[in-house]
């Protein structure tokens, strides 16, 4: 007897959407060995927000070490990057399910100024990468004192 499984437009809709805004975030032309459309290609689930005098940036890299881990920064562009690797200990015939991804991942992300990256902290702890990126002077919140 077969099981009838209810068709769910919806469940895949914020993967299309992850996917359609990462292949416009990065460049058109991309060498044949970093396809990131290809299998094995993951994306971590990343936060961004504005934290007072700091940008920060907390990725999911759940199973991963913090030597697996690279962080990067080039012409105001942060990028994070790394790879998770496939667990050997079960064979791939003995699986029922196989839906953790690894592989390697690439996240870059454009600053909106140049910041001094001696002044970034990165900590890695219970599978989440904290990223903090320091805002310049000009960009930091004044107060004005009204007379």
């Amino acid at each position: 007897m077969m099981n009838i499984v209810r068709w769910n437009p919806w469940r895949d809709m914020s993967t299309l959407q992850h996917r359609i805004n990462h292949l416009f975030n990065e460049p058109f032309f991309r060498s044949g060995d970093d396809d990131e459309l290809s299998l094995g290609t993951w994306y971590p689930a990343v936060d961004m927000f504005d934290d007072d005098d700091k940008i920060v940036i907390k990725a999911e890299l759940p199973g991963m070490e913090k030597k697996d881990i690279s962080v990067d920064i080039e012409n105001r562009v942060l990028t994070l990057s790394g790879e998770r690797n496939y667990d050997n200990e079960v064979k791939e015939e003995n699986y029922y399910r196989h839906e953790r991804a690894t592989g390697r991942f690439k996240r870059a992300f454009n600053l909106q100024a140049d910041v001094d990256a001696d002044q970034i902290k990165a900590d890695f702890k219970d599978g989440v990468l904290k990223v903090e990126i320091p805002k310049p002077e000009e960009q930091k919140p004044k107060q004005i004192a009204v007379h």
